[in-house]
């Protein structure tokens, strides 16, 4: 950090508010503003001690408030670091490799689980599947430059996808090579806490919010080829949606 900056954190003793907190608010503001790029290290205990001349425990506090808040990652040995978030147009329907990749992140993947089975009744009512079809399933831990962002369950008719092992990074790359593009999508959001499961997953605690994001994927024919379960940690995703207002016409009224 330049000086400038340090400088820009410092806390003012005609401030009520406790020095770790004015700390903590100036850091998040500049997190927050963009003022340091993603995986920015944060200074550390010491630097804020030696530069801000404050104890160890205001520091330490401070740290703690902004990591509490989801704005930065601790990587044990290294420092703390600003945190990835992922600004997700509704408007817009592409996949989260290539969300990431105009963003300047790396996208990477753990998988979880890669399958073909019967489909379920969630599953065959999503995807208009006959009695006693099969899905090809895909579950992962989604990353940005390594860092988990969210959990991500796929399921596809087995004839658009009969060989799980055949997706490599990008689900809809793949259906784009196939000739059968998602081209519409209907997504639904909610919140739920994270289970343990979920938590040790993602790298946060128990019953964490998380954004519960369920898709169904449409073809140009109007099938629908992809039911995608999604639970994306709330400190890291922020979905925007732009809004606008349809022209009123206001009749003219006479009055007598």
């Amino acid at each position: 950090m330049t000086p400038t900056e340090f400088h820009q954190l410092r806390p003012s003793d005609v401030d009520p508010a406790p020095k770790y907190l004015q700390i903590a608010r100036k850091m998040s503001d500049l997190i927050e503003r963009r003022a340091w790029p993603v995986d920015h290290g944060l200074p550390s205990e010491r630097q804020l001690v030696e530069l801000l001349n404050v104890s160890r425990v205001t520091a330490r506090r401070a740290l703690q408030v902004v990591s509490d808040k989801g704005l930065v990652v601790r990587k044990p040995g290294s420092g703390t670091y600003i945190a990835p978030r992922l600004e997700q147009p509704l408007s817009r329907l592409s996949s989260f490799s290539e969300e990431l990749r105009t963003r300047g992140f790396t996208s990477s993947s753990t998988w979880l689980m890669r399958d073909v089975a019967a489909a379920n009744s969630q599953e065959s009512v999503s995807l208009g599947l006959a009695p006693g079809a099969r899905v090809t399933r895909l579950k992962r831990l989604r990353r940005a430059d390594d860092i988990p962002m969210a959990i991500e369950h796929s399921r596809l008719p087995e004839a658009l996808l009969p060989d799980p092992m055949a997706v490599e990074q990008s689900l809809y790359a793949y259906l784009d090579g196939a000739g059968t593009p998602v081209v519409r999508a209907l997504q639904k959001l909610t919140a739920v806490n994270a289970t343990a499961e979920q938590a040790k997953l993602l790298e946060i605690a128990k019953a964490t919010a998380l954004i519960y994001v369920t898709r169904v994927g449409y073809a140009r024919d109007g099938r629908a080829i992809e039911l995608t379960d999604s639970y994306c940690r709330a400190d890291v995703y922020e979905f925007v949606a732009e809004l606008t207002r349809a022209p009123t016409t206001f009749a003219s009224v006479d009055s007598k």
